[in-house]
């Protein structure tokens, strides 16, 4: 509050009469109080408010005509009269006539000492109607919210559930916005794996022409006839449709691919391939088919059986090793063995089902070249209840045994034990090389051995001498070092 420099000069001595028609005129009420707190006089500066309260207050203690809640801010009001010639100000609820609270902001002046106050009051209703405005609004406004929310909620439910693969693409770059699961399947990938991509992609020649096309109508003329379109490496054929969506300044394109059916699609196959397609997935071997990197694309009712999945959906984008006896060995193998050979037959190893049941299988499997994106055809056989034919044991391994039984209370037995260990282990090396088809990279990551200790191995007990030239080979030296006693 900044005051007159000089009120006696530029304002001069007012009378009570002219003192009591400014404060009239620029307060919406006034009251004047004597020093016992009673109610001396009051003048309103509008009729209307005059008809909101309820009873003259000439008379009446000022505490009385508040609400109780207010009376705490009325009393500091007064006695922070008794100090300051001016007070702040403070506010408090009248009750009215009509029903609704009256907000008043007072501030009060002291006449003389120990005389009369002077309170000086602004009708804030209009400021409470717009707060109560201002709430209305916001709380208008979390109901839509939650509304859309929920509206949203329901919207990416039905998106994630929905069969039939939908893509939400941006129609300027013609880039994958938003895919649902379905989406993932038939391409091969994961939802969050194809946001971002390009579309159309993986697809053949003919169907990426076709779809560019049918895009290329859409952004003209909002809408374009549907197109057939096959993936690369799939003989499963489907439709593509497409709508132009508008979001704000932002064109998007929604794109569905749905599957033809599976009799159109078989017969839209030359009659020997569909039958081929029949028997495999009725064979009672598992079959199944993987991208470059293990990852299950699509495999057959035997293999869901033996890995105890329920559908074949709850397999796809899996990697294979999850269901294989030796994680992070077995795949490993078997893929080394496919980049470099492209077949590998008669792979043993153990099948584990996902509610801990195990099956002895033997694995034999094909690489299939497709451009840049390969992928792997794995025949799974189930040897557990196969007859077991315990081969005869090797001559070698007869002269072995004689000779240790022979040497016994001859030879100490830390030397028995020790030249036993010897056999045992390039028995074991041997073993691991035939399984591995003579691959010493897979064979070292069998024993657990690295490649540098086994090619040492090797050469120490001379196992597979044709491959001499292979172990000195300059960029695979081998250091023979004698075995310690």
């Amino acid at each position: 509050m900044s005051p007159f420099r000089a009120p006696l000069e530029s304002i001069g001595n007012l009378d009570a009469e002219t003192a009591a028609a400014l404060i009239e005129g620029t307060a919406d009420i006034a009251v004047v109080i004597d020093h016992k707190g009673i109610v001396s006089d009051i003048a309103f500066g509008s009729d209307d408010l005059l008809s909101d309260f309820n009873a003259d207050w000439v008379g009446q203690p000022w505490l009385s005509t508040v609400l109780p809640e207010s009376r705490p801010n009325l009393e500091a009001l007064l006695d922070e009269s008794n100090h300051r010639s001016v007070t702040r100000w403070r506010q408090v609820s009248h009750p009215s006539s009509r029903g609704a609270d009256i907000p008043i902001q007072y501030r009060a002046l002291r006449i003389r000492e120990k005389g009369s106050v002077v309170a000086v009051g602004r009708n804030l209703q209009g400021m409470a109607a717009l707060q109560q405005q201002l709430v209305d609004a916001q709380q208008a406004l979390e109901r839509d919210y939650w509304r859309f929310r929920q509206v949203e909620t329901r919207y990416r439910l039905l998106f994630r559930m929905v069969s039939e693969a939908i893509l939400i693409i941006d129609a300027p770059t013609q880039r994958v916005v938003e895919a649902n699961p379905a989406a993932g399947q038939l391409l091969g990938e994961t939802p969050t794996r194809v946001i971002g991509r390009p579309f159309p992609e993986g697809f053949d020649p003919e169907s990426t022409q076709a779809i560019n096309s049918l895009l290329a109508g859409v952004r003209a003329a909002g809408r374009a006839d549907d197109v057939r379109a096959r993936l690369i490496d799939s003989l499963q054929e489907f439709l593509v449709s497409a709508s132009l969506l508008r979001q704000e300044n932002v064109t998007f394109l929604l794109v569905r691919l749905s599957p033809l059916l599976a009799d159109t699609a078989v017969a839209a196959m030359p009659e020997a391939k569909a039958r081929y397609l029949r028997v495999l997935e009725n064979a009672p071997d598992c079959v199944v088919i993987t991208d470059s990197d293990g990852r299950i694309l699509t495999a057959n009712g035997t293999f869901l059986s033996l890995a105890e999945i329920a559908t074949e959906q709850q397999a796809r984008g899996e990697s294979l090793d999850r269901w294989l006896g030796r994680p992070g060995v077995d795949l490993n193998v078997l893929m080394a063995n496919l980049r470099q050979h492209s077949t590998v037959r008669l792979f043993a190893t153990m099948l584990r089902g996902e509610y801990g049941s195990t099956t002895e299988v033997e694995i034999s499997a094909a690489a299939v070249r497709n451009g840049e994106r390969p992928y792997f055809g794995f025949f799974i056989r189930d040897v557990g209840r196969r007859l077991s034919t315990e081969q005869p044991p090797s001559p070698e391994q007869t002269r072995w045994l004689d000779q240790l039984t022979d040497r016994v209370g001859r030879v100490p037995l830390k030397e028995l034990v020790r030249e036993s260990t010897d056999t045992i282990e390039r028995l074991c090396i041997e073993a691991a090389l035939k399984l591995t088809g003579d691959n010493r990279a897979s064979a070292a990551e069998l024993l657990g051995l690295s490649r540098q200790s086994l090619y040492v191995k090797i050469d120490r007990y001379g196992i597979a001498a044709d491959h001499a030239s292979e172990l000195h080979a300059p960029d695979k030296k081998i250091v023979h070092k004698p075995r310690p006693e």
